[in-house]
C-alpha cells in the first residue's frame, strides 16, 4: 500500500533561521534574547561586594541612627512638628545609608542588559493587548510547556542557592553555636561577614546558572522565531516589491516617457527614417545645444507613431536607411549628434531649411 503525501502540507512548517530584517523586527517589539538569571546575578554579586566595602559605614549609620533616636528622638514631644522632623531627619540618614547600593543596583541592571541586547528603547510591551486577558490564552500560557520548563528552572535555582547558603552555614556551625559566649560587636560583625560570604557565593552560583540559562533563551528564542519558505517569499517580495506591481510601475514609467518623447516630436525641425521600420526626431536649438541632438527615436509601432505625429504637425520627414538605423541604435533621446554624423545631419537640415524657406 503506497502513501501519497502532499508537501505543500510541509510548506508553513518554520524551519528557517530567522531573517535579519525579521530579528530588527521583532526587536523593535521588545523581544530580544535575555536571561533574568543574568541581571539577578549581576545584581546580587554587586550588591553584595558594596555591602562589602562599605561594611563600616552601614555600621556605624546605623548605629549613631540608634543612639540619636534613644538620647534626642525619645526626649522631644509627641507634636505634629516633632514627628514630621524626626521622620525627616530619619528619612535622610536612610537614604544615604541605601543610596550605595540602589546605585549598585541599577548600574547592575543597566549593565546586565546592554551586554546581553545592547541598548534598545520601545513602548511595544506597555501597549494594551486584549489577548493578555484572555482567559482561555492565559491558561494555555499557565499550561505551556515553557511554563513547565520556568518551573523547574526556578526548583533548581531555589535548590542550588539553598545547598550553597547551607553549606557556608555548615561551614560556620561551631562559629555559630559559640555566639552565645561573644559579645554584641562581635556576633553583629559575624553575622555580617556570613551574610556577605552567602551572598556572594549565592551570587556566583546564580551566574553559573545564568550562563546555560542564557543559552537556553537563545535557542529558544530562534525557536519562536524560524520562519517558513513561504514567509522568506513574503518577506522578500516585501522588501524587493512584487514582481507583478514591479512590472506595471515599470510598464507606467515607459508609458509616461513614451509620451514625453511624443510630445517633444512636434517641436522636431527633421524625421529621419529607414522609412518603415527606424524613425528620428531631430532638433537643432543654438541656445540649448551646440549641435543638433535627438529628441526622439522609435521603431516598428513606435516609428509608425513618431511619423503620424510629425505628419500632423507639418514637420518634415526624410528617407535615409543607413543614418537612421545608425543614430538610433549609437544614440540616446537628449544626445547630440556626433562627428561621425555631423555632415550627414547638416546637410539634411540644410536641405530641410531650403524647403521651409520656399514654403
Amino acid at each position: 500500500m503506497r502513501l501519497q503525501l502532499d508537501l505543500q502540507y510541509f510548506a508553513g512548517e518554520k524551519t528557517e533561521k530567522a531573517t535579519p530584517k525579521k530579528r530588527q523586527d521583532v526587536r523593535k517589539k521588545g523581544q530580544v534574547v535575555k536571561s533574568q538569571d543574568v541581571n539577578t546575578a549581576f545584581m546580587f554579586f554587586l550588591i553584595f561586594l558594596v555591602l562589602f566595602v562599605t561594611g563600616g559605614f552601614l555600621k556605624s549609620s546605623f548605629t549613631q541612627l540608634l543612639e540619636k533616636s534613644f538620647t534626642e528622638y525619645i526626649h522631644l514631644s509627641v507634636t505634629k512638628d516633632s514627628f514630621f522632623t524626626v521622620m525627616m531627619d530619619i528619612g535622610l540618614q536612610i537614604t544615604i545609608v541605601l543610596a550605595p547600593i540602589m546605585v549598585a543596583a541599577f548600574i547592575a541592571g543597566l549593565v546586565a542588559n546592554l551586554m546581553q541586547f545592547g541598548f534598545l528603547f520601545t513602548t511595544e510591551p506597555l501597549k494594551a493587548k486584549l489577548e493578555r486577558i484572555d482567559p482561555i490564552k492565559g491558561a494555555k500560557r499557565i499550561f505551556s510547556l515553557r511554563a513547565i520548563v520556568e518551573l523547574f528552572k526556578s526548583i533548581f535555582k531555589i535548590s542550588i542557592i539553598g545547598a550553597v547558603t547551607f553549606t557556608i552555614l555548615w561551614i560556620n556551625k561551631d562559629e555559630i553555636f559559640m555566639l552565645a559566649s561573644k559579645p554584641l560587636d562581635g556576633a553583629i560583625a559575624f553575622f555580617s561577614t556570613m551574610t556577605i560570604q552567602m551572598g556572594l557565593a549565592a551570587s556566583l552560583a546564580l551566574g553559573i546558572i545564568a550562563v546555560f540559562d542564557y543559552a537556553y533563551q537563545k535557542y529558544d528564542f530562534e525557536k519562536q522565531n524560524r520562519m517558513s519558505k513561504q514567509d522568506l517569499k513574503d518577506e522578500h517580495k516585501s522588501i524587493e516589491g512584487d514582481p507583478l506591481i514591479k512590472s506595471k510601475i515599470k510598464e507606467r514609467q515607459r508609458m509616461m516617457a513614451m509620451q514625453r518623447m511624443m510630445s517633444e516630436v512636434p517641436n522636431a525641425d527633421v524625421i529621419i527614417t529607414n522609412p518603415t521600420h527606424y524613425a528620428v526626431a531631430i532638433k537643432y536649438d543654438e541656445e540649448k545645444a551646440d549641435a543638433p541632438y535627438i529628441v526622439a527615436k522609435g521603431v516598428d509601432s513606435v516609428a509608425l507613431k513618431i511619423k503620424e505625429i510629425a505628419t500632423a504637425n507639418k514637420v518634415m520627414t526624410v528617407e535615409n536607411r543607413p543614418l537612421a538605423r545608425a543614430l538610433y541604435s549609437k544614440l540616446e533621446i537628449g544626445d547630440m549628434i556626433g562627428e561621425e554624423f555631423f555632415q550627414a545631419v547638416a546637410e539634411i537640415l540644410a536641405y530641410v531649411y531650403r524647403i521651409q524657406k520656399k514654403q
